[in-house]
């Protein structure tokens, strides 16, 4: 299979364009999980699981046991065992970083500004579907430790009642307080409602499937939620300096991922193109994940022709990706022109797999053009800022006038009265 090259935008217009997820069978047969689980708790709960995932549960074997801890780390690899340490620092270290200063200011006996407190639980979701994601494990887990929640619990499938060891391992080595065996609609429906055995918690974050997705959906409002995540998505701009093989393992890195990922390069090179579209068949024939990287380049992946980098920037802000790929000569130039993207790789030392394991920042995005409105899951999403106000006797009657007036201009004498009586006036 040929990764097809498009002459241009206009051409590419049905690659570029995107499904939303307004798929109304899919939706109702969410709400009917969601509904059963938030009235049936455990006992929906574990039906779901049986039906879905072929798990018996009982209270008892919901979580994750010591033992399945203890056995995890000893199924897993100790050069395994050591990068993920690794990477769990540079995730947690970067996450620890405090852009979010708490304020709090005094000033003529008037003290206002904001401070910053943590939910009480958390819920990560983990896929359970063709991968082990350990990695999603620690990209959900360490932001909410970084931001000082107390009870953080992990909950993702279990196939035949088993997690895989690495995915323990790694929700234990972030400290995950809980490792719940159950995934699905039905699970994030526990989380926000809460059943007999698990704790209902404040927000629910993590990548899913569509079920998983819609479910969210559903229960935003009773816990709050990271964003709506689509199938994963890349965006590479690249000129004809770059080393084409490099280009097309990063094609082929996202197209693997599952059917619907969405893969892209725009350029201003059509020789380069052509040189991408030779290498990425080249490389795809030797993938173990062919079949579905071939799928995905078929229906969602392309190369674009730009007439230059200005035009490849507006497209990529209309686009909004999650992964934006500046694969250029010199990409801190480029960067100042991108203003809609989850998160943006520069140069071409730094392919999408360094963020999606390692550097620190988090693989958790937003998809589906949400990057013009959501941000990459960080430790705010865990954290709620709090309005703080503080007045001496003095102040309040030197305010009182004011407040008072406004309070009555509303009709609202009830209000007024509340400074009224302390100050006499």
């Amino acid at each position: 299979m040929k990764l097809k090259i498009y002459q241009n935008a206009k051409e590419a217009a049905d690659i570029l364009a995107r499904r939303g997820l307004e798929d109304e069978a899919v939706a109702e047969s969410v709400r009917a999980i969601v509904r059963a689980v938030r009235d049936g708790g455990d006992k929906a709960l574990f039906s779901y699981c049986k039906q879905f995932d072929g798990t018996d549960l009982t209270p008892d074997t919901l979580f994750v046991s010591e033992e399945e801890i203890s056995a995890a780390y000893a199924a897993v690899d100790d050069d395994l065992l050591s990068s993920m340490e690794k990477a769990a620092r540079n995730i947690l270290d970067y996450h620890s970083r405090n852009p979010l200063l708490q304020d709090v200011r005094t000033a003529g006996g008037r003290t206002t500004g904001y401070v910053w407190r943590a939910v009480g639980r958390a819920g990560i979701y983990v896929p359970g579907g063709t991968a082990p994601l350990f990695s999603s494990v620690m990209m959900g887990v360490l932001p909410a430790q970084a931001a000082g929640v107390e009870h953080i619990f992990v909950a993702t499938p279990a196939k035949e009642g088993k997690v895989h060891p690495a995915v323990i391992v790694a929700a234990d080595m972030c400290g995950a307080e809980k490792i719940i065996k159950a995934g699905g609609a039905q699970v994030i429906a526990a989380l926000a409602y809460g059943t007999e055995s698990i704790p209902a918690v404040d927000v629910i974050a993590g990548p899913g499937n569509i079920y998983v997705t819609l479910a969210k959906k559903e229960v935003y409002g009773r816990v709050g939620i990271d964003m709506l995540a689509g199938p994963s998505e890349i965006l590479i701009i690249a000129d004809g300096a770059q080393d084409p093989a490099y280009i097309a393992a990063d094609i082929l890195s996202q197209a693997e991922h599952d059917r619907r990922a969405r893969a892209v390069l725009l350029t201003d090179d059509a020789a380069f193109a052509g040189r991408v579209q030779a290498e990425a068949e080249r490389q795809l024939a030797l993938l173990p994940r062919r079949d579905i990287a071939a799928f995905s380049l078929a229906n969602a992946g392309g190369i674009i022709l730009v007439r230059d980098m200005a035009e490849a920037c507006a497209i990529t802000d209309d686009v909004a990706p999650e992964h934006l790929e500046l694969a250029v000569q010199k990409p801190d130039a480029l960067l100042p022109e991108i203003h809609n993207a989850g998160a943006v790789f520069l140069g071409c030392h730094t392919p999408e797999p360094v963020g999606d394991y390692f550097a620190g920042p988090d693989h958790t995005l937003p998809t589906g053009g949400t990057a013009r409105f959501f941000e990459a899951l960080n430790r705010g999403t865990f954290l709620r800022k709090m309005s703080v106000i503080g007045y001496t006797g003095k102040a309040l009657a030197k305010d009182a006038e004011d407040i008072i007036r406004l309070a009555e201009a509303e009709g609202l004498s009830a209000h007024a009265n509340a400074v009224r009586i302390r100050t006499k006036q």
